[in-house]
């Protein structure tokens, strides 16, 4: 890769060349994933947790064509409130470099560049997965994880996916899923989805280990460290399937489809959630960024 395309923050370099411990995060849920003004708030907050649990954050973006690892107070108010964000997965990093675009990050190109930028573990709230209905929709974010040796903190895949055809992707694509203080894979807003993990892992050193067995075996996929959603937060299961049901049925009368059908759905979701699934969302995605840079500095003594 050429390294001029990369724009890393020196306080980032500095950090990964003391094998300090980093934590990248995507800038999708940034522009495209939350409502203003919870979106900047979210952001801002996130990279705050994960400095106050001794690492440093790594916002993932595209700006003017440049992929950087790494963002200012004005970069993130750039992505969170800017005009023509774009939404990048990996198979749009070379339009977006070419044609000199701002915009946000997906799990994918989060993914991406983060292992290119030296970055060992990531915190997301939810991949995305396998799409429902009779058509092979597979988000991007499925292979990235397949590809890139990274530690990838979430709470599951987005509960709007078909998640057991997800888990078994993963587990056909060698994709190593560990609970984090579970038994099972969580379903985003819920802690619960009767879908099994490889393995349970109970502290970040269980985890850092497990990640370095990865790398001495030369093994190159993602280890998915998949972490439940705050009992607090957790929204009632009958709640999740009336409204989930819901959200379909106005996505299919509105003709939604493709990229633009999972954020239609969260959204009408928080809508007739009165906002739980909101504060579930947000509420998952601090815990995440908190246990990932305990993650980070775990790797760092491994």
């Amino acid at each position: 890769m050429n390294e001029n395309l990369l724009s890393i923050t020196h306080e980032i370099q500095s950090s990964l060349a003391g094998n300090r411990p980093v934590v990248a995060l995507e800038s999708t849920v940034i522009a495209h994933g939350l409502p203003r003004p919870q979106n900047l708030e979210t952001a801002r907050r996130l990279e705050q947790i994960v400095r106050d649990e001794g690492a440093l954050p790594a916002t993932i973006a595209v700006l003017e064509g440049k992929l950087c690892a790494g963002l200012n107070k004005n970069q993130i108010e750039l992505i969170g409130s800017g005009a023509d964000i774009k939404k990048i997965s990996t198979r749009d990093l070379a339009v977006a470099v070419a044609q000199l675009w701002n915009g946000a990050t997906t799990v994918a190109s989060t993914l991406w560049v983060a292992h290119r930028a030296g970055i060992r573990v990531f915190a997301t709230g939810g991949i995305g997965g396998v799409h429902r209905g009779s058509l092979p929709d597979i988000s991007a974010d499925l292979p990235e994880l397949a590809r890139t040796p990274m530690i990838v903190v979430c709470s599951g895949a987005k509960i709007v996916l078909d998640l057991p055809a997800t888990r078994e992707w993963l587990e056909t694509n060698a994709v190593t899923v560990v609970g984090y203080g579970c038994d099972e894979m969580p379903a985003f807003y819920a802690r619960r989805s009767g879908l099994p993990v490889d393995a349970r892992c109970d502290s970040p050193e269980e985890v850092a280990r497990l990640f370095r067995s990865q790398r001495d075996l030369g093994i190159e996929t993602a280890l998915m460290v998949t972490v439940p959603v705050p009992a607090a937060a957790e929204v009632p299961e009958t709640i999740l399937d009336k409204i989930l049901n819901e959200a379909l049925n106005d996505a299919e009368q509105s003709h939604v489809a493709g990229r633009d059908l999972t954020p239609f759905l969260l959204a009408r979701m928080a809508e007739r959630s009165d906002g739980a699934t909101l504060r579930a969302n947000i509420s998952l995605l601090e815990n995440n960024a908190r246990v990932a840079a305990q993650f980070a500095r775990a790797l760092q003594l491994a």
